[in-house]
């Protein structure tokens, strides 16, 4: 005789009610995914892009950007995922503000940590794509670098040297250095 143990998936309103301060969580085809608190390089780091993306957005009337907020991106099993920096044009925007954006975002940011594993990384990154988010940019402090990433066979690495365009955000453009500063 056999017996199978079946594992609680957790639902995206289960997920909205986790109290764990100070960890972050994601929850990826309901399995939660625990995360330790960001380091102070990661705050300054996402603080610039938010900047940088938010004069643009705000000046051209393109969207909203967001900090950390959820997307809800998979229904049965359950996937929510909150990237560093997002962008919703204004076509897309939900005015809803009380629970999980229905959908993805247009642009995800994702700023990479010390003790991220490429594996996880790649397996959010699969998640973003295949949801529809039209472009993702993985920032890496260590190589002090941003890969812009609209496919899974479109991927294009940029150096500090380099100018960051993304028509995701139309007419965006900047040194990529000036997010390291």
């Amino acid at each position: 005789m056999s017996t199978t143990t079946q594992t609680h998936l957790m639902t995206a309103e289960e997920f909205m009610n986790i109290d764990d301060e100070p960890n972050r969580h994601q929850l990826i085809k309901g399995e939660l995914l625990t995360m330790p608190s960001p380091k102070p390089l990661h705050g300054r780091l996402v603080a610039n892009l938010t900047m940088l993306l938010l004069q643009h957005v705000k000046a051209k009337r393109l969207g909203v950007v967001y900090t950390e907020s959820g997307y809800h991106l998979e229904r049965d099993p359950d996937t929510v995922l909150g990237p560093d920096v997002s962008f919703v044009s204004t076509k897309r925007v939900d005015p809803t503000d009380d629970r999980y954006y229905d959908g993805p975002p247009d642009l995800a940011v994702e700023v990479l940590s010390p003790g991220d594993r490429r594996g996880y990384v790649e397996r959010k990154l699969a998640v973003w794509l295949e949801t529809g988010t039209r472009s993702v940019w993985l920032v890496n402090p260590r190589r002090r670098t941003v890969e812009v990433i609209s496919s899974l066979a479109d991927r294009r690495m940029l150096h500090e040297t380099d100018e960051l365009l993304d028509e995701t955000v139309p007419g965006f453009r900047v040194k990529v250095s000036e997010i390291f500063e």
